[in-house]
């Protein structure tokens, strides 16, 4: 079922422009997100905003898995998926890294957006790390 539209991005790529965030608080069970993503697909949502905090990577997942199964989408093509580099990765070090755990937890190769989620980085002692020039 397509009822939502899409834009256009400038690099040729489709994005549905609603989509819906993967985050529930508190945290609730893993099937309960699981059930929640598979009742969106099968209403029309096609773009998921999740991050590794939510702690909903891993349930959002499972339930592209099992609409593929389904047949209620025909490839993960269908979907956007958007998720964020969460402050704590903000180092250039840990970037790729995290990215590579979201997509561990997604069970994906690959992200349609990757955002950071906030313009700092913490630092060891939890104090955050504000960008700046190098002037």
């Amino acid at each position: 079922m397509k009822c939502v539209p899409d834009v256009i991005l400038n690099n040729g790529c489709k994005m549905p422009v609603v989509g819906i965030g993967v985050l529930v608080y508190p945290y609730p069970k893993a099937d309960t997100v699981k059930s929640t993503v598979l009742k969106a697909i099968e209403i029309g949502y096609r773009h998921f905003d999740t991050a590794l905090p939510y702690n909903t990577e891993q349930s959002l997942g499972l339930a592209i898995v099992e609409e593929l199964k389904l047949g209620l989408i025909m490839s993960c093509d269908e979907l956007f998926i958007t998720s964020k580099l969460w402050y704590s990765n903000a180092h250039p070090h840990l970037v790729i890294p995290a990215l590579q755990e979201t997509l561990k937890n997604l069970g994906l190769d690959y992200l349609d957006l990757y955002l950071i989620h906030w313009p700092v980085s913490s630092n060891k002692q939890g104090k955050y790390d504000y960008p700046v020039t190098k002037e």
